[in-house]
């Protein structure tokens, strides 16, 4: 499939959305796939628990400034889904049944997926479902031992950019979900669609994803 741009039926694409998620860590992949959805035939839809606005707010710090994003689907009516993205962000840490919820879901929804996309500690909620065991994967470095901590069967790889295993692609901490989605958007549609898009948001990408220069920051 690699390098196809002849797909017909679209890919359809989902992201999962909770509160205090990272805002680019999903918003960072959705320009892209925006940007790609004016050449390609591609879906979006956005899942949360409920229909009520998502916020991006800490919940560690309410005085925080924050955004909300309305989803277009609950966890319990999801649309087919072929590919599925997983931010992170300060609400990972939070123990609540909307968590519970999120990784649930994740899990439920895995085996009808092509891919499985994780941006930052979002790599964390998927290593809870226990589908990253015995892979390779990343995540963020400056959250690097409490991450990792929740995937202790998880080969976890801390100098990289992004991480693929099998259909499986973790990215590093926040912007690096921007290259993750890029290389996956190569992987797929080739490098002159990756690259057109790294140009219109005048992004310099990381083309090697073992080049990891927050590993050396966190002492990685």
């Amino acid at each position: 499939m690699s390098g196809n741009s002849a797909q017909t039926d679209p890919l359809r694409i989902g992201i999962v959305l909770f509160p205090g998620f990272e805002a680019l860590d999903a918003f960072g992949p959705l320009n892209c796939i925006n940007d790609l959805s004016w050449t390609e035939n591609v879906s979006l839809a956005l899942l949360s628990a409920t229909l009520e606005p998502v916020t991006t707010r800490s919940p560690f710090c309410p005085g925080a400034t924050g955004q909300s994003v309305v989803p277009t689907h609950t966890f319990t009516t999801p649309p087919p889904l072929d590919v599925l993205i997983v931010p992170g962000g300060q609400g990972t840490r939070v123990s609540s049944p909307l968590i519970e919820g999120t990784i649930a879901f994740i899990r439920d929804v895995y085996p009808q997926l092509k891919y499985l996309i994780t941006v930052c500690n979002g790599s964390g909620l998927v290593a809870r479902t226990g589908l990253l065991d015995g892979r390779r994967a990343t995540t963020n470095k400056k959250a690097w031992e409490e991450t990792t901590a929740l995937g202790p069967k998880v080969y976890w790889v801390p100098r990289a950019r992004w991480v693929t295993d099998g259909n499986i692609w973790s990215s590093s901490g926040v912007s690096a979900g921007i290259d993750v989605t890029l290389a996956w958007i190569e992987h797929l549609y080739g490098e002159g669609t990756a690259q057109g898009i790294a140009d219109g948001l005048e992004h310099t990408r990381h083309k090697d994803s073992a080049v990891d220069p927050f590993a050396d920051l966190y002492g990685l």
